[in-house]
C-alpha cells in the first residue's frame, strides 16, 4: 500500500502547442428533478480540474436551471420520465452524442429509475473509454454487476461505505485489502471514499491518501471528486489519474479547511479551491 503524498503525486504541466482537444472531451451524465445540483457541481469540478470540453447531458425538466448554472460546461436536454429522471429513450440519444468524447461519467443525482438503470447499462455494454460510475450510478448497477466483469474498459467506482456494501462489497477486515479485493474480482478501478479514502487497482496496487477532513463530509463533495477523476483520465494514464484526482480532491478540501474551517466549507469551496490545490501538484 502506497500513501498519496505532497511532492510525490504531480499533475503534468501543459505544453504550449496545444489546443481544449488534447485535454479531454467529457460527457457527464446525471441530476433528476430535486437535484439539480450534483451535476452541476460534477461539471465545475472537471473543469477546474483542466478537462478540455465538458458536456454534461440532464432531464429535460432540468436542463433550464442546468443551463444557467453552467457558462464552462455545455448542458443538453435528455428525455425524461414522469418523475423527471432520465426516461429510456435517452439512451440511443446518449449513445449518439458519446461519439467523439473520451471520458464518460455517470451517475450524480440521477435517480433510481429504469431510465437511469438503462443508462448504465448500456454504458457497461457498449462505451470503451474511461467511465466512472458514482452516487446513483453506483445503486442501479448494483442488480446488474455481471456487466461491470464483462466491460472490456476502464471503470473507475467512488462508493461511500455504504454504497460499496450494496454493490455486495464487504467490509470485514482492512479497507484497504477489502477495496483490492472488489477491484480484483470485478475488474475495476475502486475509489473507496471516507477517511483516508482508499484507490484500488485491479492490477494489485493500492493507494491511500494523506489529505483530507471532516469538513469534507457533507452533499456535493463526492460530486467534485466525479468531475475531477473523469477530468484527469482525459489528460493522464488511467494508472496515474485515479491516485492524482482523489489527492487533488482531498488536499483541495483541507485548503478549505485552512481557510474557512470544517464547519463552514462547502463543496463549491472545494470546487473553488483546486486551483490552489493543482497550483502545487504540477510538475515544473
Amino acid at each position: 500500500m502506497t500513501e498519496l503524498r505532497d511532492g510525490e503525486v504531480f499533475l503534468p504541466k501543459r505544453l504550449p502547442e496545444t489546443h481544449k482537444g488534447d485535454y479531454g472531451r467529457l460527457l457527464l451524465l446525471g441530476g433528476c428533478v430535486g437535484y439539480t445540483g450534483a451535476p452541476t457541481l460534477c461539471a465545475r469540478a472537471a473543469v477546474r480540474s483542466g478537462a478540455g470540453l465538458v458536456y454534461l447531458g440532464v432531464p429535460a425538466p432540468i436542463y433550464d436551471i442546468t443551463a444557467v448554472k453552467n457558462d464552462e460546461a455545455m448542458p443538453f436536454p435528455l428525455p425524461a420520465d414522469e418523475t423527471g429522471g432520465f426516461s429510456e429513450k435517452a439512451v440511443d440519444i446518449i449513445e449518439g452524442r458519446w461519439q467523439g468524447c473520451d471520458v464518460c461519467a455517470v451517475g450524480p443525482g440521477m435517480g433510481k429509475g429504469e431510465g437511469a438503470a438503462a443508462v448504465v447499462r448500456r454504458l457497461l455494454e457498449t462505451w470503451e473509454k474511461p467511465l466512472v460510475i458514482d452516487a446513483d450510478g453506483l445503486n442501479v448497477m448494483a442488480p446488474q454487476m455481471s456487466a461491470l466483469k464483462a466491460h472490456r474498459g476502464t471503470v473507475v467506482l467512488t462508493p461511500h461505505d455504504g454504497e460499496f456494501a450494496r454493490l455486495g462489497g464487504r467490509l470485514d477486515g482492512n479497507r484497504a485489502d477489502c477495496a483490492l479485493r472488489f477491484a480484483e474480482e470485478y475488474g475495476c478501478v475502486l475509489v473507496l471514499k471516507g477517511h483516508r479514502t482508499i484507490v484500488a487497482y485491479p492490477t494489485g496496487e493500492v493507494y491511500i491518501t494523506t489529505h483530507g477532513n471532516p469538513g469534507m463530509a457533507k452533499g456535493g463533495s463526492g460530486d467534485v471528486l466525479t468531475g475531477a477523476v473523469a477530468a484527469l483520465l482525459g489528460q493522464m494514464p488511467a494508472e496515474e489519474a485515479v491516485g492524482a484526482a482523489v489527492h487533488l480532491h482531498s488536499l483541495a478540501g483541507d485548503l478549505c479547511a485552512q481557510r474557512f474551517g470544517e464547519y463552514a466549507m462547502t463543496a463549491t469551496d472545494i470546487i473553488r479551491m483546486l486551483a490552489e490545490a493543482s497550483k502545487i501538484m504540477i510538475r515544473e
